[in-house]
């Protein structure tokens, strides 16, 4: 198969969908890739370490997308990329349909195979190819929290961890999962007093279990998120529904009710947010204020940390990138079922029912794309 790897060019997304050492296992089994000069530049990358790894370079996204069977990509197309996806192509990446439904109507025109990596499953029902994305996010969430506390960037003036004599700041995570819990480990670590919401029992009594005595677990509801985030100092937005938009636990008005100062991480931004107010930022323009609460919701967070994000990354979409390339996409997902569940658009149907239902589109069952 011919794999292309075009330069991503959202806001200060330095990361690359594949690494030297992805490429060269690619073309070891027979495959040709194609790599945008300078794509891995920001990553760490050289253009003479991907073409010592057997890549061909081009110049142009135009050329890349023009020749490739399958793009890999880590962000998803944005409108100057909509008109370079070709009918049939895979498109392999992070889309997050169900945050931005004009996306999801490109998707549909061009009648490409769109194959999300947020969506693909593993035995254990879990997001393999999201989990070390989310891991990222989760520590930066913390790291990028503890600096917009500060005076200077209209936080509340509050030392995470305190200092002897003087109370660390509170921080609440809405949500138990990956990224609440690499929160969570991390603000722990530096000696925050540390709250996490979850609405399952068994995953609160798993964190109560792991976590250090810092570390307190709740069952989330309404009356306790309104009650909490009048004392807390950080509060984490980590919930996660794959594939659809993230609920919206904390609503415009309860704003209001928190002390000036605090700050809201919203990881969940990727998928429309899971706090009212929330609206996808950038790491050139990271925070905005409401209320007097300083609000923190760039929609690529890992993109601030790429050498680490991209080595986590290929380490995780390589095995299923070799699948699609030796097989085709279509045998790939048909003897791999939980790759199929990655499936959102293909060839102008909407395959996954939590995109279908955010915007209210038609939906076809990817058996009947399959067959």
């Amino acid at each position: 198969m011919i794999i292309g790897v075009p330069k991503e060019i959202k806001n200060n997304e330095n990361r690359v969908a594949l690494t030297p050492a992805g490429t060269k296992e690619l073309i070891k089994r027979g495959h040709t890739v194609y790599v945008q000069n300078t794509a891995g530049l920001g990553s760490g990358f050289a253009d003479d370490d991907y073409s010592g790894a057997g890549a061909k370079m081009m110049k142009t996204p135009e050329e890349i997308f023009k020749i490739a069977e399958m793009i890999m990509k880590v962000k998803e197309p944005i409108e100057p990329e909509y008109k370079l996806i070709r009918k049939d192509q895979l498109v392999f990446t992070y889309f997050h349909f169900a945050s931005y439904e004009p996306l999801t109507h490109a998707m549909i025109k061009t009648e490409s195979i769109c194959l999300a990596y947020e969506t693909v499953e593993d035995e254990d029902g879990g997001l393999p190819l999201l989990i070390p994305m989310s891991e990222v996010a989760g520590r930066m969430s913390i790291q990028e929290g503890a600096k917009y506390l500060e005076k200077p960037l209209k936080g509340r003036g509050i030392l995470l961890g305190g200092v002897p004599g003087v109370m660390p700041a509170k921080v609440l995570i809405l949500g138990g999962g990956v990224v609440g819990t690499q929160a969570a480990k991390i603000a722990a670590g530096m000696g925050a007093d540390v709250t996490i919401l979850d609405l399952n029992i068994n995953r609160l009594r798993y964190l109560d279990d792991i976590m250090p005595k810092n570390v307190s677990t709740i069952v989330s509801n309404e009356y306790v998120i309104r009650d909490l985030i009048k004392t807390h100092d950080l509060i984490v937005g980590a919930v996660l529904v794959p594939g659809a938009k993230a609920p919206k636990l904390i609503t415009k008005d309860m704003l209001k009710t928190m002390r000036p100062g605090t700050v809201l991480v919203d990881v969940a931004v990727d998928q429309g947010g899971c706090i009212e107010t929330c609206k996808p930022t950038t790491h050139e323009d990271p925070t905005y204020i409401i209320d007097d609460v300083v609000h923190y919701c760039v929609a690529n967070m890992p993109g601030a940390v790429p050498y680490t994000s991209t080595l986590a990354l290929t380490n995780a979409t390589l095995p299923y990138a070799i699948k699609l390339a030796s097989s085709g996409w279509k045998k790939a997902c048909l003897d791999n079922e939980l790759l199929g569940k990655g499936l959102n658009v293909v060839q102008g149907k909407v395959v996954y029912k939590g995109v279908a239902d955010a915007f209210n589109l038609p939906y076809t069952e990817v058996a009947e794309v399959l067959k």
